[in-house]
This record gives C-alpha cells, structure tokens and sequence, in this order.
C-alpha cells in the first residue's frame, strides 16, 4: 500500500500549498488514512482541492483543543498528500481518504481565508552511506512491532502484515510511530527527523518505552487477576469454615452476623418485614466482609431494625391539662387549639382514629413552626420538624433506591427513625415553597404521605416495604395556599392563621417576648420593666408587620441598652416608658399618615392582600390639559389596569349625573399612579378606590380621610365581593382607620375578624357606585380651580391603569 522512494521523488509538489490542520494526530508519508472534515476552512480547502486536483499540506495543532486555529498554532513541519477519495455525510460533512507523499517544511504563510495556503520546501530524506547499519536498526524496530502487537489492541494484524512487507528504512520508523499509541509530542518530533538513521534510533527508543510501558500493565492484570481468584478461594473457605463451626456450636457470638441474628429474634417487625430481613441477614452471611456489597447490606438491615414499627408513645388525653399547656404556649390561636382539642376528643372515644393532615396557613411570624411543637409537648409526643423550603428532589421524600451508591431513606423515613416512635407530630414547614425541575416533584411525592386513605402503607424506595404512616400527626404550614398543587392543598385540612392585632401584639409581648428576651440577655425581672404605654408605642410607631418577629428585635434592642448600661455599672432597675422608647430605638420608623395624604381631591385610600398579610394602599390621581390619555403607573397589572378603564368608562357614561363637561375626555390627560411604585400590584379590588380617587379629581370632592374601601366594580355600577377581607380589615385597624366600605356580599365575612376589632371600627356595606360616592367622599367640593378653567365642582377627566393584588 506504500508508494515507493522513487515514485515519491516523481511527485511535483507545488510551491504554494493549501493547508489543512488535524489535531490530535501526526500524518506521516506513505500512511493511508480516512480524514474527517468538519471545519468550514477545511470544507472549502477539501473543495479547492477536488477542483483543482492538487495535492495538500497536512499540519497538526500544538494545542487539539483550538475550533479555528492561527498560523502560530501549527507546526511547521507536516506531511504533503493526494487525496484519494472524498464521501458526502448525511451532517453536511465530508470523509477524505489521503495518501502521504513526503515531508515538507512552511516557507511561509501565503493567505489565510478562504483556507490557508503556504509556500512550502520539499524535505528529503538523508540516507547514510552505510547501508547495513540502517537495515539492521530497521529490522530491529519490525521485531519489536511483531512483539507489541501481542500487548497493544490498537495493533491489527492488516499493520502486522503492512509492516513485515515493508523493506525502505525510512518507511519502517514512519509507519510504525504512526500505528503505535503515543503523544503527539513525540510523533511530531520522529517527523521532523531526516536523517533516516537518527529517526531509526529516536524511533526505537520511543518504541521500546511504549513496550515497556504494555508488558507493565500485562503483568499488573494478571497480578489482579490472581488476587481476585485467590480472594474468591478464601471466601469460600470462609464460608465452609462458618458451616463447620455452626455444626459444632462454635459460632463466634461477636461477629455482626450474630449481633444482628440476636436484634432480629429481638425486634418485633411485621410478617413481611420479617422474611425480608431474614433472607438479607442469610444473604449477608454468605458475603466476605470486605466486599462493598457486605456494608450496603449491613446498612439495609440496620436500618429494618431502627425503625419502629411497632414503637409508640402514649398520648395525653386530659383534654383539659391539653387546653392548660397550649394556652400557656401560645396567646390566642382559638381556631387552631380548638381544633387540636376535638382531635384528642375524638381519639379518646376512638383509639385508632388516624391521624390528622393539618396546614396551618398565614404570614410570616405568627407563630406556626412554634405551634406544633407545643402541640406535640401538650400530646406527649415526638416531635419532627422537617423544612421543604427549596427542596427539589423527589428522592428527599421518598429516599433512593439501594442501587445507588450512598442511597439513604428518604427525610419521611429518617424522621421517623430519628424520633424513635411511629406516631411523632411531623412538621412540614413551608411546604408552599417546594420546588420542581428535572429531579422530579417532591409535592406529588407528598400525595402519598399526607393521604388518610394511602399513607398506612407508605413505601420508600430505599426500603421497598410499606410503613404505616397513619399514626402520625403531620402538620404543614405555609405562607399562602396558592403555590401549593391542588391535589396536595385538597389533601390538607387548611386552618387558617390571621395577622395579630395591637391588643394580642401587647398581651404577646408580655407574656412570652419580654421575659424571653431579658433572659437571653441575661438580665432579671427586677433590672427592666416596660410600662404598657412603652409596648404600645413600640408596636404602632415602630413596627409594621403581621407577625410579631420584628417586635421581638425591638425589645432585644431594649434589652440590649438595659443590659450594657447594667455592664458598665448602673445597679438602679430600668423601668422604660413611652418617653424613653426613642433613647434606645431611635426616631419613630411609623406613623399614621392617611389624614395627612389625603388633603386634596384624586387621593383615596385602598386597601390590599399580600402574603405576609394585609396592607393599605394610596390611589393617587391628577389631570393636566391633553387629548384625553390615560397613564397609569405604579407597577400595575393587566386586571388593576382594566379597572381603571371600567371606572373611567362609569364616569364617562354618567357625566351628566356628576356635572361634569362633556368633552372633557378630549381635553384632558390623566395619570393615575400607586405608590410604593417598585412593587408588582394586581387584582380586582382596587376598582372601588380607582373610582373614588377619579371622581375626587374631576369633581373637586375630597375622599374622607378616614375611610379606607376595597371592592371590584362593573360597568353597571355594581360593588362586586372580593377576598381577604380579615386581612384587609386588620391592615386599616392597624393603619388607624375607623371606617371601611367594603362590598355588601362580604357582609358574612365580617364574622372572623375578632371583636374587639368589630368594636373600634365602623364597616359600611355597599352595593353600587352611588353607595361609595355617598360615603367616601365630602358632600361639598374643596376650593380651587381645573386645569381646564373650570370650578372643582364643574367637569373633569379621568383614565387609569393599575397593578397589584389587593
């Protein structure tokens, strides 16, 4: 298959060359090898090449990692090639056949685009004058080849056969590097090589490194392969031997084998539980203990005998002494100890009452993850608090297979085990912020758990056995139910846990903050005091939250001032009033400002839900001479945005009704904006405040400042019922607000906002426009003229677009 030295020579190579680069391979002369090309320079060089029949420049990349190689990226010596044949591949790329020819050096680089051609020198080989030296180098190097090819797979027997008929020294070093697998580095260097004698001992040295390197690793495999066959020898005499000694009632009683027999006669486990460990512990036994597969084993059985199966503790029945300790635990909660208290009801009549699927569902920092552990002290229980926040593989819940290496139960299991009994209260917190992706659902793999009807047999992947999960108290919490799958939410009894109100703020703080904090930072009752006037400012001037997290900081920042003025010296008891609040928490963060905001028409107060409890919202409209544009800002969404329009469309139908000039949607622009303008807002309850605060601008009448409304209107005029009423509700009283207008279908509503809530504020019920118009706004208009020269009370436009949820 190799031309000849003398064919070679009647080759004409042309002066200038087209290149093309391989990487990770050198091409030597006289070598045949499929080329595959890909490259777009390479596929016009290749097309070039066809058109014009001429020969190319083969050159291999330093670095085999390069996409487009740079003319410093080459070597400068390569190989010139026919190519023989080229074949089309379905991906648009090309297969060349080439044939080497000769070696040749870059004179220098020509073009680079389309392709790279160089003006290229022939490099003939240099053949000494003793001829027999040379043959015998090469004879040599074909003897080694023929022992190699034994050793090294990527030698055939079609290079065997190549070789042995090869008689031209030169020939022989180039085609056996080229066959042999080493480093590029070092293939370059034989190409570079002309004198043939050199190459022939630079040749065999590498080779011989490379053979020494083959029979190396021979000799190591079979080294491991008899180590492996001496290993299985002692296995089986191992195993013989524990035949023997069991025969004989010598069976050593500190083995593992022997503690586990003795666990597994100990433990009481369910009938199918029991055959499964007793076949491992059999197959266990047959194992040598040194085999990775023995521990993986060994851990499975650990982990059948931790589990309690049948392990439980009593439950608190004294229904009374329950109620006792969760009112001590806790202040206020009704509904949810209410609820614990008829579970304990019921499980006291019926003894194998499954457990509960509680969610308990409200803003940050009213005490949910607290709660069930309380619950769990009351019942006398195992407590387990597992946090889903981010997790996002389904393995968490449901464990790995034991295929895996490193595979555990899942977190459902390992609390379980952790508890040491088969009826805990199992704390699900924040099972709204569970995560899905590539991984799987870990709130589909929670359909099975907290199911009444499914988790008495509930299987984990790692141990293929169901476990009776009915015994168990789960308890999820969440900040909001929307994020949480239907099926899921549909399998939970969902108690539902309001912001604090002022008062419970105070009798909260007295009863559970303060004396926490003074011992936490290591005071006495007798060194601070904090007069109820102190906690009521803290509450209303400087926090602002449903929860009480942020309340609890306050008082540690007064605990701290107590405690460093007690450090340095000063025995006399701190008894903090009102006055003194701002030496230790600075200026007041809050304060009421409704009656101040709105001191002019187109102002109106809303009010709005968000997760972490209610809040109030100012709408604030103005209008300037235009072409009747209506723009509204804030961070709005499409439904608050539509309500705008429906409430300027209500205007604009009914301008006679309110006095208002005709045309005054053709010459008035107007721009409705919403504060707090960073934060996304939407929903259809704004459309009762988007219309008062419209219909204050263009009529010149101020919204009452102390009336806060929510509610989605229609087009007819009608008040529509909205959600998160309690919330919105709690957001005024806390604001300061007396008086609410909320939509007359919410009037049932009203019945879970606590009493002394009902007590302090005045709820007016509405059923259209007129009712709003009748109760938010002054009877007469406020001085002062339009933009259209017009009194406040003559004619105006309006236009709007809003966007948060409220």
């Amino acid at each position: 298959m190799a031309i000849t030295s003398k064919s070679v020579d009647d080759i004409k190579i042309p002066e200038i060359v087209p290149i093309i680069s391989v990487r990770n391979t050198v091409f030597f002369p006289h070598q045949f090898i499929p080329l595959a090309i890909g490259r777009p320079k390479s596929l016009r060089l290749i097309e070039h090449t066809i058109r014009e029949d001429t020969v190319i420049g083969v050159l291999t990349q330093k670095d085999g990692s390069i996409d487009d190689p740079s003319v410093n990226d080459l070597f400068q010596v390569g190989t010139i090639a026919r190519i023989l044949k080229v074949i089309d591949l379905p991906d648009g790329s090309k297969s060349a056949f080439i044939q080497g020819i000769c070696r040749f050096r870059i004179d220098g680089f020509v073009d680079k685009e389309p392709f790279f051609t160089a003006k290229v020198s022939k490099l003939n080989a240099i053949y000494p004058e003793d001829e027999l030296k040379v043959h015998a180098l090469a004879t040599n190097l074909k003897n080694l080849f023929q022992k190699a090819s034994d050793l090294a797979p990527e030698i055939t027997t079609e290079h065997q056969a190549m070789i042995a008929n090869l008689h031209d020294p030169g020939v022989i070093s180039d085609l056996i590097i080229a066959f042999t697998n080493i480093q590029v580095e070092q293939k370059q260097e034989v190409l570079e090589i002309l004198d043939v004698e050199k190459r022939l001992n630079r040749t065999t040295y590498v080779f011989n490194r490379y053979l020494q390197a083959l029979e190396l690793g021979k000799k190591i495999q079979s080294e491991v392969q008899d180590e492996i066959s001496r290993g299985q020898r002692e296995m089986y005499l191992r195993q013989q031997m524990k035949a023997i000694q069991k025969e004989l009632g010598e069976f050593d009683d500190a083995s593992d084998i022997s503690e586990l027999q003795k666990r597994l006669e100990e433990t009481k486990l369910p009938e199918e539980v029991q055959k499964v460990a007793e076949k491992e512990l059999d197959r266990l036994s047959r194992m040598h203990p040194s085999s990775a597969e023995y521990t993986v084993s060994r851990t499975y059985l650990d982990w059948i005998l931790d589990l309690p199966w049948y392990i439980g503790t009593n439950d608190n029945l004294h229904i009374r002494n329950v109620s006792t300790q969760l009112e001590a635990d806790h202040y206020g909660l009704d509904k949810v100890k209410r609820r614990i208290l008829e579970y304990l009801a019921v499980r006291k009549l019926k003894k194998d009452m499954r457990g509960p699927i509680l969610c308990f569902v409200g803003p940050p920092g009213v005490g949910k993850t607290s709660l069930g552990r309380s619950i769990a002290d009351a019942l006398g229980r195992k407590f387990v608090r597992l946090s889903l926040g981010g997790v996002r593989d389904e393995a968490e819940i449901r464990g790995h297979r034991r295929t895996y290496i490193g595979a555990l139960p899942g977190r459902i299991v390992q609390g379980i085990k952790r508890a040491g009994s088969n009826n805990p209260v199992f704390m699900l917190d924040e099972i709204d912020k569970v995560g899905t992706d590539f991984r799987g659902d870990p709130s589909s793999a929670l359909l099975e758990v907290l199911d009444p009807e499914q988790n008495h047999s509930f299987s984990d992947h790692y141990l293929e056995m169901p476990f009776d999960l009915s015994k168990v108290m789960f308890i999820a919490t969440a900040n909001m139910q929307d994020t949480i799958i239907p099926a899921l939410r549909d399998r939970m009894e969902i108690i539902e846990i309001p912001s604090y109100i002022e008062q419970e703020k105070l009798e909260i703080s007295k009863k559970f903050l303060i004396p926490k904090q003074i011992h936490e930072h290591g005071l006495t009752e007798s060194d601070l005091t904090i007069s109820d006037e102190a906690l009521h400012k803290v509450v209303t001037s400087y926090t602002r939250e449903a929860g009480v997290r942020n309340l609890e900081r306050q008082i540690a920042a007064i605990c701290r001032g107590v405690a460093k003025e007690v450090a340095s010296g000063n025995s006399d008891p701190a008894h903090i009033t009102a006055e003194e609040i701002s030496r230790f928490l600075g200026p007041e963060k809050f304060f009421s400002e409704v009656a101040e905001r709105i001191d002019e028409p187109g102002i109106a107060t809303g009010l709005s839900w968000t997760p972490v409890g209610g809040d109030i919202l100012f709408i604030e409209a103005n209008k300037m001479k235009g072409k009747g544009r209506l723009v509204l800002t804030g961070h709005l969404g499409d439904v608050m945005k539509e309500s705008a329009q429906a409430a300027l469309s209500y205007i604009r139908a009914r301008t006679e009704e309110f006095n208002l000039d005709p045309d005054f949607s053709e010459q008035l622009d107007l721009h409705i904006h919403v504060p707090a303008g960073a934060i996304p807002k939407d929903g259809p309850s704004a459309g009762v405040t988007l219309f008062a605060a419209l219909l204050s601008l263009l009529t010149g009448r101020r919204v009452c400042n102390d009336v806060a409304m929510t509610g989605e209107i229609s087009l007819r005029g009608k008040v529509l019922p909205v959600g998160g009423i309690k919330e919105k509700v709690l957001a005024a009283h806390r604001a300061g607000i007396k008086k609410v207008v909320l939509p007359e279908k919410n009037s049932a509503d009203l019945a879970e906002i606590p009493e002394t809530v009902q007590k302090e504020m005045e709820f007016i019920l509405v059923k259209n426009m007129s009712d709003v118009i009748k109760h938010a706004l002054e009877k007469e208009a406020s001085s002062g003229k339009n933009d259209a020269g017009k009194d406040w009370d003559q004619k105006s436009p309006v236009k709007k677009e809003v966007e948060e949820e409220v």
